[in-house]
């Protein structure tokens, strides 16, 4: 087991499909710089799938069932992937015991947004080069659609960076779901389509089946979480308001923070990256950290760190 969590499979040409399942699966390095950065077309299957997935609306119907399901799994996993993902898992802003880190990156990867060890490393990389040549995604360096979704989609950011993440690779479990990171999206659909069946056949006047649910529940929900998360990269580094002279372009952003539940107010956090809370203002709506204030409260989550008292007297 452990050699399977250290040792990633040589599988040369065929890696591209392999990766579809094992994510550390090695690919053939020969190639040059720019073919690494270029679209790869066998790799991103599945997302592009994900996405027709979405026009299966056209015959499954809807209910309100089903759009409730996906309401309500767009706002989970939002919070996971802003509190966990991101303000724990990239920054260490608060503190959390070992189980509950692992519930905290299970339902981080429900998002189908990779694994906490690639997510949080491509992160880190980013905030110590944001909005420079080495930014993987920076609109200004290589335009909107490069930064909202296509470098997600290249060879060269594919890979984990184990060593920008030493911290989190020290623990298998984590490693094990940034390997495999297709089984808990899987899981979850899975869990969709039986639920709408057992409905369908319990409980008719909700209206709804498996294959609505799988398609409301998972594939819209998740396409319109994956794009509202996207936001951040393409938008709040160049358009909002600045606050902080931060030497890059982030922006603070409303209608982007109700959107992604706090992650709007993107040039506070480029400031102050490690804090819990990014809304230093009264009115800087951040339900991220109302919602981590809460689980602090209850213990489950400890030590939020705190906004700087200065920074809390530049917003007031």
């Amino acid at each position: 087991m452990s050699e399977l969590l250290t040792k990633p499979l040589d599988v040369g040409r065929l890696a591209p499909v392999v990766r579809w399942f094992d994510s550390w699966a090695l690919e053939d390095q020969s190639s040059s710089p720019a073919d690494r950065n270029r679209v790869d077309w066998v790799r991103i299957v599945p997302f592009v799938a994900l996405h027709a997935a979405c026009l299966g609306v056209l015959w499954v119907g809807w209910s309100p069932t089903a759009v409730g399901v996906a309401a309500a799994l767009y706002v989970v996993r939002m919070f996971a992937i802003t509190a966990f993902y991101h303000r724990y898992f990239s920054h260490r802003a608060f503190s959390l015991g070992r189980g509950a880190q692992l519930v905290a990156a299970i339902l981080g990867a429900s998002a189908v947004q990779r694994g906490p060890l690639w997510w949080a490393s491509h992160h880190r990389h980013h905030h110590r080069h944001a909005d420079r040549d080495e930014d993987p995604h920076s609109p200004g360096r290589r335009g909107f659609w490069w930064s909202h979704v296509f470098w997600l989609t290249s060879r060269e950011n594919f890979a984990v960076r184990l060593d920008r993440v030493p911290d989190l690779a020290a623990f298998p479990e984590l490693r094990w779901l940034d390997r495999f990171d297709v089984a808990v999206p899987a899981a979850l659909a899975a869990i969709l389509y039986a639920a709408g069946e057992i409905l369908a056949a319990g409980a008719p006047h909700l209206e709804t089946s498996g294959a609505q649910l799988l398609v409301w529940g998972f594939a819209v929900s998740t396409v319109a979480l994956l794009h509202a998360t996207f936001t951040i990269n393409s938008l709040a580094h160049g358009r909002g308001r600045r606050r902080f002279a931060t030497g890059d372009d982030s922006r603070n952003s409303l209608w982007l923070a109700l959107l992604t539940f706090g992650e709007g107010w993107h040039n506070n956090h480029h400031r102050f990256p490690g804090v819990a809370r990014q809304g230093f203002a009264w009115w800087e709506i951040d339900l991220t950290y109302y919602a981590l204030w809460l689980l602090a409260r209850i213990g489950v989550v400890r030590d939020l760190r705190p906004v700087p008292v200065r920074a809390l007297e530049v917003a007031s």
